[in-house]
């Protein structure tokens, strides 16, 4: 277990094409898989992993955010040493940067005993063992190890995320962007690893200088004066950084063989449970190939969808390819096909609402239709 090893969630992350999604909650906190949060994976793998000590850094809208992590207990985190903090909670200032808002809580930083550190975002889904990641990291003796994703379908996935160019020898050459024109690319997942000293040191570098508004960018320009290497990650991977990859990050799950890696693999993904009674199902009810969470009311169809809990469907709804938050309301006679719904949606009888599967509908938060 890595007992020298403190965590970073940084939660610096470019949600210009979820903002549907994440108006009034940061994208950590966006449901997935019916009952679980997208933080709930980052979180899980580095408690799997045997840290005991992690950071939270949100911006701003984070109150659904808070109320999921709670005091951290899912994760074994509500301790009296150590455990889970979460920083700059409530509206902040949305200009504000990664650097600058780990300066602003440096004590923390310096504070904790741990003399190493795993810094990850939360919208890299995956099941990973960072005890590999990190016993690479340490007999090659580098400043810093990113892990990084090998695909091979890259005009179609990974858009615009980080693209590491490295060597034999799995040096970082350089890092550019998936702009869809190639389909074997190395992506980072924006997972590094290094001792906390040279953090520290990055983190005043780019407050001195100015010229850098995150972590990431100033690793990524500081190649040449870094020693930086790759470790590859060849387990199962989403970045959900918009409404069609989050869409397909659900859909994925529906196959047995995803889910069985992505929850299991390296350890369990935990999550915060809520006590709700088991769902019901009338027998007019027919429900195909899809994951339905507790506290529903199930009267008509559903097929290749995620329901999440509290959910009623009446009788001769139909629900296809679709996603379902929680406390929704689908009406008599109603179809749905390739919907993303937020929470508490209501759709009175008699509706139909249809996306395509490149381009689901989405409805937003506390609609009535």
């Amino acid at each position: 277990m890595l007992n020298n090893y403190m965590g970073i969630l940084n939660l610096n992350e470019n949600e210009t094409n979820i903002i549907s999604l994440t108006k009034n909650r940061p994208l950590a906190a966006i449901p997935i898989a019916a009952r679980y949060r997208i933080i709930d994976f980052a979180l899980s793998n580095m408690v799997n992993s045997g840290l005991k000590n992690i950071g939270i850094f949100t911006q701003s809208k984070s109150r659904s955010l808070v109320d999921h992590l709670g005091s951290g207990k899912p994760w074994d985190l509500d301790r009296r040493l150590n455990g889970l903090f979460v920083f700059n909670l409530g509206i902040g200032n949305m200009s504000i940067n990664d650097a600058e808002m780990l300066w602003n809580n440096m004590e923390y930083i310096y504070r904790s005993k741990e003399k190493n550190v795993i810094i990850s975002p939360s919208y890299m889904i995956g099941n990973i063992d960072y005890i590999d990641a990190v016993k690479y990291h340490e007999e090659r003796q580098q400043d810093i190890t990113v892990i990084y994703k090998n695909i091979k379908t890259g005009t179609k996935n990974f858009l615009n995320c980080d693209v590491l160019n490295i060597d034999e020898n799995n040096n970082v050459l350089s890092v550019g962007k998936n702009m869809g024109t190639y389909d074997s690319l190395n992506i980072s997942m924006e997972m590094f690893i290094m001792k906390k000293d040279l953090l520290i040191s990055l983190i005043n570098k780019c407050i001195q200088t100015g010229s850098y508004f995150t972590i990431k960018d100033l690793i990524y320009k500081s190649i040449k004066d870094l020693r930086v290497t790759a470790y590859e990650f060849k387990g199962y991977l989403q970045c959900i950084n918009s409404i069609s990859t989050y869409y397909k990050a659900n859909m994925d799950l529906l196959n047995l063989k995803t889910t069985k890696e992505l929850f299991f693999s390296n350890g369990p993904i935990y999550t915060k449970i809520k006590d709700e009674p088991p769902t019901k199902y009338y027998d007019e009810s027919n429900v195909k190939n899809s994951i339905i969470a507790d506290g529903c009311i199930i009267e008509g169809l559903i097929e290749n969808s995620i329901i999440s809990r509290a959910v009623v469907v009446h009788k001769g709804a139909e629900i296809k390819n679709s996603i379902i938050l929680q406390n929704c309301e689908i009406g008599e006679n109603s179809k749905l096909f390739n919907v993303i719904m937020d929470k508490n949606v209501i759709v009175n009888k008699n509706k139909q609402l249809n996306g395509d599967e490149e381009f689901p509908l989405v409805i937003e938060k506390r609609a009535l239709f």
